[in-house]
């Protein structure tokens, strides 16, 4: 049995993006290309493109990652990845280790921009609280002024 293959439009409307997007994402690697399709050929994709795409949708908009952050935490992902297949092919402990090493560095490399999301949410947090604080604080003093008249 073959697995059905979508046009762009397909793919834009169960990700919720826009075709546009999509070849963009495709032009700066986030997307794969697909590879069969001819000049001038309509793309077609397939569920494993739909589960990247709102992945990616769902980093980007999760941790508000520009495209270059974000390109970077999917090469880490893709790296790690790779990581994996040779570490499950060797037996060679120090091979192993070395991939272990390496697998830790893309890991470092996603802490590291989510890290810094959750930083800057948690500043936000923080204003927020002393806003709602002054305000709260505000009512505060015209109530008792209010109960004082």
């Amino acid at each position: 049995m073959s697995e059905r293959h979508l046009r762009i439009g397909e793919l834009a409307e169960l990700t919720g993006t826009t075709p546009r997007t999509i070849r963009y994402y495709e032009e700066i690697g986030l997307l794969p290309t697909s590879e069969d399709r001819q000049q001038g050929k309509r793309r077609l994709y397939a569920e494993s493109d739909v589960e990247r795409l709102q992945e990616l949708i769902r980093l980007r908009d999760l941790l508000n990652l520009s495209l270059e952050e974000l390109s970077q935490l999917v090469a880490a992902e893709a790296a790690r990845a790779d990581i994996r297949r040779e570490f499950a092919e060797t037996e060679d402990s120090d091979q192993r280790r070395q991939l272990l090493d390496q697998a830790l560095e893309h890991i470092c490399t996603q802490l590291k921009l989510v890290r810094g999301r959750k930083r800057e949410l948690e500043r936000l947090e923080q204003e927020l609280v002393t806003k709602q604080r002054r305000v709260r604080g505000r009512l505060r003093e015209i109530e008792s002024e209010h109960a004082a008249a």
